[in-house]
């Protein structure tokens, strides 16, 4: 019998947090048959992603996956063969003095932050020992490389985007009553926290010399776009046009949906983590937003994944899509955001390319689920 497995997850501020634990909760149950259960403290927002999940239950099934509403104070609950924390989310008092009781232990792992730094293999899979009770965990990192816990992805992804490319795009523009794309029209998706570089991306949008229709899901940014735009307010269906530039407002999308929506566009602005792998498998052009931190200490994940993704492009292309993301993500000493849009309309069909072949690269570095799974059962032998 394979092993049990319990995934707990702390939703914090956004939708990263849960968005990838579901991810990962879905693999392991429908891809390595497992018995996973998924405990997360704030149904609502899981809905939000998954609109299947009721907000008002203890305990439900989902795509193979037991989803356990976890309240405080904790239940007694029997502990898996496998405890996974999501982004060192603290597991409740109880359920590790229960985990320390159990004869052998469960593998203990702090599933990680994604980073292309390159600190991250040397750290990946190293062991922490709890301080009071005979519990050992590890700390899993997910990375780009050989040697780190690789990338989430579903087995089928790869086909089903295609499969979406050939056959399913004109009838997912109908279907946001849309249409088919203009001659010369780019589709942007943009997903964002607040951002100082917004409006000025928007005056480059509409001012280019070609239709540019961005895509926005409701979220963060609508009171920028609302002011921007100088209109009362934004809803869900709004359009509205500034010179070359039409805007229209998404309702916010759940993961399949958005998904599809970064299939269909051009370019996509993602933010985070579980977006940005998701664009970066669509193998379509995308701007990263970095979750910010005190100090600016995400510019260095930024400029890690950067010297990354633009190694094998060009040295103008790669110029174009590192001044583009670093405007985006507010470093200094980069051109300005008008300057920063006309050298990526230059570059855009060498950047393209590259998207289009991103994603042969990145799957060297394996699958997470797939990783994870084969270190789990190193451990349990």
């Amino acid at each position: 019998m394979r092993a049990t497995w319990d995934i707990f997850c702390n939703v914090v501020d956004n939708y990263g947090d849960i968005g990838i634990a579901w991810r990962l909760a879905r693999g392991l149950a429908r891809e390595q048959g497992l018995a996973v259960r998924l405990w997360v403290d704030d149904l609502h927002a899981f809905q939000r992603i998954w609109p299947a999940i009721a907000v008002d239950v203890d305990r439900q099934t989902c795509e193979s996956v037991t989803v356990c509403a976890w309240r405080m104070p904790f239940a007694a609950a029997e502990p898996a063969q496998v405890v996974i924390e999501a982004f060192g989310c603290a597991l409740p008092e109880s359920y590790l003095t229960a985990m320390s009781l159990q004869a052998p232990p469960p593998v203990w792992i702090n599933l990680e932050y994604l980073s292309a730094e390159p600190w991250v293999a040397e750290h990946h899979g190293l062991p922490s020992p709890h301080p009071r009770l005979p519990l050992t965990k590890y700390f899993f990192f997910p990375g780009y490389t050989a040697g780190t816990g690789g990338l989430l992805a579903e087995a089928d992804l790869a086909g089903r985007r295609a499969a979406f490319v050939r056959t399913g795009t004109a009838a997912f523009w109908n279907q946001l009553g849309l249409g088919a794309p203009q001659p010369e029209e780019l589709r942007v998706s943009l997903f964002a926290y607040e951002n100082p570089a917004l409006p000025a991306l928007l005056d480059a949008w509409a001012a280019d010399t070609r239709p540019v229709t961005c895509l926005v899901p409701e979220g963060r940014v609508i009171p920028q776009l609302t002011a921007w735009l100088m209109v009362s307010g934004l809803r869900a269906g709004d359009e509205h046009r500034r010179g070359a530039l039409r805007l229209r407002i998404l309702p916010f999308l759940d993961q399949d949906t958005y998904d599809r929506l970064l299939w269909a566009c051009g370019l996509n602005f993602v933010r985070g983590e579980d977006s940005c792998v998701r664009a970066q498998w669509a193998a379509r052009p995308l701007v990263w937003q970095a979750y910010p931190q005190a100090g600016a200490a995400h510019w260095a994940k930024l400029d890690a994944l950067l010297a990354r993704y633009t190694a094998g492009l060009d040295a103008a292309a790669a110029r174009a899509v590192a001044d583009l993301w670093q405007r985006w993500n507010g470093q200094p000493d980069t051109p300005d955001m008008a300057q920063c849009w006309t050298a990526y309309r230059a570059q855009q069909n060498p950047i393209e390319h590259h998207a289009r072949a991103w994603p042969e690269r990145l799957a060297s570095a394996g699958r997470l689920t797939d990783t994870l799974v084969d270190f789990v059962e190193n451990k349990l032998k």
